[in-house]
C-alpha cells in the first residue's frame, strides 16, 4: 500500500488546515480543516471527483444547461475549489465566483493548488453577505456548500437566505445545496421545507442508507422554478460507484416539515465521530 506523498499544514483564520497528498494520484490532494475533510482535488484531472456528493453536484452541472455551454456560477463555500475546477474544465468560458470566509485558507489553496487561467474569482467574505451584493438575475447555478468546521451555519439555512438565493438566479436558474444529516433527517426535512417555500420544483439526490436513516451522510437538494432534470439525474446517480436515489418534487415535499426563518434557525447537526474524517 502506498503512503501519502506529503502533508502541508498551516494555521488559517478559522482553524488548522492540512493538505494531504493522495497516495494513488500523483497530483491529488485532500484538504482538511480541523480534521474535517473539506475537499479533494486532482490537479492533473479536474474531472476526477473523489467525494460522493461532489459527483452528484457535478451531475447537476452537466444537466443544468446544454453540454459545454458556459455557465454563470456562484459557489457559496470554497474549500479547495473542486467543483469550480470541474465547471471550468467541462464548460469553458464559464464565469464563476467563489465566496470563502477564510482568507488564510484562500491563500493556502491559491499557493498550493492554483487555478490560474480557470476564470474563477474568489471573494473573501461571509457567504450570505457576499450573496447580498450579487446582482439580481445574474446567476445560472448557485451552489451552497458551506461548513464551519463540520456544520452548515444557521444563517445559511433559512427562508430569508433562500429568498435571496432565488433573487440572484436568472430565469431557469438552479439552486443546489449540500445538506448533511442522519437518522430521521430532521435538519434535512426543514431544508426541504425552506427551499419549497420559495421554489416551484424540488428534487433530492441521496444514498439509500442515508434516506433510510442507517448512516449520516450528504443529501444534494435541488430547487428551481422550472422543471428539474430528474430523469437525467436518475441515470447518472444509478451509474455512480455508490448509487443514489433521486426523489422528485412530490416525494421531497412529502418529507418536508416546517420551514425556519432567521429567528429560529440552528446549524446543521454535528456529524458522528469518524465522519468527514472527524476524530
Amino acid at each position: 500500500m502506498n503512503e501519502a506523498r506529503a502533508v502541508v499544514r498551516a494555521e488559517v483564520d478559522h482553524g488548522s488546515a492540512e493538505l494531504v497528498g493522495d497516495p494513488d494520484r500523483p497530483q491529488g490532494w485532500t484538504l482538511l480543516v480541523d480534521g474535517t475533510a473539506q475537499s479533494h482535488v486532482d490537479l492533473d484531472d479536474p474531472t476526477h471527483l473523489e467525494f460522493e456528493y461532489v459527483r452528484r453536484l457535478a451531475h447537476v452541472v452537466d444537466l443544468v444547461a446544454p453540454p459545454t455551454a458556459p455557465l454563470r456560477v456562484l459557489h457559496l463555500g470554497g474549500g479547495a475549489w473542486t467543483l469550480p475546477r470541474y465547471v471550468a474544465a467541462t464548460r469553458p468560458g464559464s464565469t464563476q465566483q467563489v465566496a470563502e470566509i477564510d482568507a488564510g485558507l484562500v491563500d493556502l489553496v491559491a499557493a498550493r493548488l492554483p487555478v490560474d487561467g480557470y476564470g474563477i474569482e474568489v471573494t473573501v467574505g461571509d457567504a450570505r453577505a457576499v450573496l447580498t451584493e450579487v446582482p439580481t438575475g445574474s446567476v445560472d447555478l448557485l451552489v451552497l456548500d458551506v461548513f464551519a468546521g463540520a456544520r452548515t451555519p444557521a444563517h445559511l439555512t433559512t427562508t430569508e437566505f433562500v429568498a435571496d438565493a432565488a433573487r440572484v438566479l436568472a430565469p431557469g436558474g438552479m439552486y443546489a445545496a449540500n445538506v448533511a444529516d442522519g437518522g430521521a433527517l430532521p435538519f434535512a426535512r426543514t431544508q426541504f421545507a425552506v427551499a419549497g417555500s420559495r421554489f416551484a420544483r424540488l428534487a433530492v439526490v441521496v444514498a439509500p442508507n442515508v434516506l433510510q436513516g442507517r448512516r449520516f451522510g450528504n443529501l444534494v437538494l435541488l430547487a428551481r422554478d422550472g422543471e428539474l432534470p430528474v430523469q437525467g439525474l436518475v441515470r447518472r446517480a444509478a451509474g455512480d460507484p455508490f448509487p443514489a436515489r433521486v426523489l422528485d418534487d412530490a416525494q421531497v415535499r412529502e418529507l418536508a416539515t416546517t420551514p425556519v426563518g432567521d429567528r429560529g434557525a440552528t446549524p446543521s447537526p454535528m456529524p458522528p465521530s469518524g465522519f468527514f474524517g472527524r476524530p
